[in-house]
């Protein structure tokens, strides 16, 4: 009986183990960039800001992914000598095609978020959701979940909490937990409309 039992709760332990550490693995479809983009480059030898690619509308509303026409400014002809700007140059600038980038945090359909009252009025640094992307030589792989179609990026740190992020990610507590260190607190329908 004592047998069955210790068999039983090894069993259990190994599904539950091998459940929490494969799942999310299973969970996620990962998918390649269009373009292997380097921000350190662009940031290190072009000294560019978040802001200049990433900017935001007259409106204030918040542009996100910038179109072909902020790359093909500066690279109408090749800056560089690596084979990744080559590519970029004759498969979307010169044919003027726009890239079809993947977005990392694209926000669920019942949240309302404003860039410009968080940078702007709140002084939030773009790193504390997106993490520090300056020195990223390459673009993360993109991990969506097929079900939902939400990027893995809005959960923030990996679902079995294993290898905690550094960036608190995009999820409501996320948010909440900025909100109370900040004295701001508000009803659900400041964010959820």
């Amino acid at each position: 009986m004592i047998r069955r039992n210790i068999a039983f709760a090894a069993g259990m332990l190994l599904a539950l183990a091998g459940g929490w550490l494969a799942f999310p693995r299973i969970l996620y479809q990962t998918k390649a960039q269009p373009v292997d983009f380097s921000h350190r480059i662009h940031s290190e030898k072009a000294g560019t800001k978040c802001e200049d690619c990433h900017s935001f509308r007259d409106d204030g509303t918040y542009a996100g992914i910038p179109t072909l026409d902020k790359c093909s400014g500066c690279h109408a002809a090749a800056m560089g000598t690596t084979a990744a700007e080559k590519s970029f140059i004759d498969q979307y600038v010169t044919p003027n095609r726009e890239p079809v980038w993947l977005s990392y945090a694209r926000q669920p359909e019942n949240v309302y978020f404003s860039h410009v009252t968080h940078v702007r009025l709140g002084k939030v640094k773009c790193e504390a959701c997106h993490g520090n992307q300056d020195g990223a030589g390459t673009l993360r792989p993109y991990q969506v979940d097929p079900i939902s179609g939400y990027s893995r990026d809005i959960w923030g740190r990996p679902v079995n909490r294993i290898g905690l992020r550094s960036e608190g990610g995009m999820k409501m507590d996320d948010c909440v937990e900025c909100h109370r260190r900040q004295g701001l607190e508000y009803s659900c329908l400041g964010c959820h409309k």
